[in-house]
């Protein structure tokens, strides 16, 4: 079993054409039996080239360097994570990864203001590699653009009109960038405790794009078979990787739901690296579930996740906070009085 294709060329260059409600169609049905798959036809490919560039003199740098941005600085969850620091499921995650959002200035809460508030405020830039904020800007342009043009191919697709969405999105808004590289220590092996790169977990938002270099690890838990996501290219375009997160699953009262996935380390020696984009809807967008089609509604299966220890929150905010505070304890507990377990 292998994930779907598709092909977004007829929502670029008409999203009003057959072709592209075609393409909507197939986009639901998608989204409602795997909830994964590839996308080709985005049109990133130079962006990518300028951004992996800039990726990789960032994790060239000495480890000191880097750590001059570490995300322990960051009440708003931006910077660099040191290998091994992460945590899905209380386990290590073996990746060190630079994490950016939508680029706001920082701003006094009231006291009586949700925390997940937090989540906005400014990046941390490595002084060392000036052309990383251009490039990670012009990326989380591009990938914006996407990911609206998709969401509204998906509207039609759920009988719905095409900006039903939209008033829930701000390009200057609460979209995250994660640049990752997975790769186990010096010291490690190949022992069971260096395999995780990240844990089996869910999304939390609408929707995430990944762009994988050319080493494999990225697997998906589709109705309990698990499915490689094999880096792919299709007539020479390197394709990303979509999937869905909680908040789809929220709106649509479960007939999309998130897909659990996680990464396998890669061998001692090897590196892999990704760039992942978090599609967010704005932090104070709730959601309840969407008026489908009858023939749609049937199939919804209810918002929830089917572990009870694992709730999902109808407020964004909410709902992206809980990840951050369970994968950085050490941020928790400096900006948000969560104390270790």
């Amino acid at each position: 079993m292998t994930l779907p294709i598709l092909d977004i060329s007829d929502l670029r260059q008409n999203a009003n054409s057959k072709a592209a409600r075609e393409t909507a169609i197939q986009l639901r049905d998608i989204c409602h039996n795997q909830g994964f798959c590839y996308i080709i036809g985005h049109g990133l490919a130079a962006q990518h080239v300028k951004l992996a560039t800039a990726m990789q003199a960032f994790f060239d740098l000495p480890l000191s360097e880097r750590k001059k941005i570490n995300l322990i600085n960051s009440p708003h969850f931006r910077g660099y994570t040191v290998l091994g620091s992460e945590l899905t499921g209380g386990q290590q995650d073996w990746r060190d990864q630079l994490d950016f959002g939508d680029e706001m200035p920082a701003t006094r809460l009231a006291d009586s203001a949700p925390a997940w508030y937090n989540l906005r405020g400014p990046n941390q830039w490595p002084q060392a590699v000036p052309s990383l904020r251009p490039a990670v800007e012009d990326w989380m342009g591009g990938m914006y653009e996407v990911g609206m043009l998709i969401i509204r191919a998906l509207a039609v697709g759920l009988g719905l009109r095409p900006d039903y969405f939209d008033n829930h999105f701000d390009p200057k808004g609460d979209a995250r960038l994660k640049l990752i590289r997975y790769r186990v220590p010096e010291s490690g092996s190949t022992s069971q405790k260096y395999n995780q790169g990240v844990g089996w977990h869910n999304d939390t938002g609408f929707l995430t794009f990944i762009k994988q270099d050319k080493v494999g690890g990225l697997q998906v838990d589709i109705d309990g078979k698990i499915i490689d996501a094999t880096p792919i290219s299709v007539a020479g375009e390197n394709a990303l990787v979509m999937n869905l997160g909680e908040m789809l699953q929220v709106a649509t009262g479960g007939y999309l739901r998130a897909t659990p996935h996680r990464v396998i380390c890669p061998p001692p020696g090897v590196e892999r690296h990704s760039i992942a984009y978090f599609f967010n809807p704005k932090l104070e967008a709730k959601f309840a579930p969407i008026p489908l089609p009858p023939e749609l509604a049937g199939a919804a299966h209810g918002a929830q996740n089917t572990d009870p220890n694992d709730p999902v929150f109808n407020i964004v905010g909410a709902n992206i906070l809980k990840t951050r505070l369970r994968a950085h304890p050490d941020v928790a507990a400096k900006y948000y009085g969560i104390k270790p377990a």
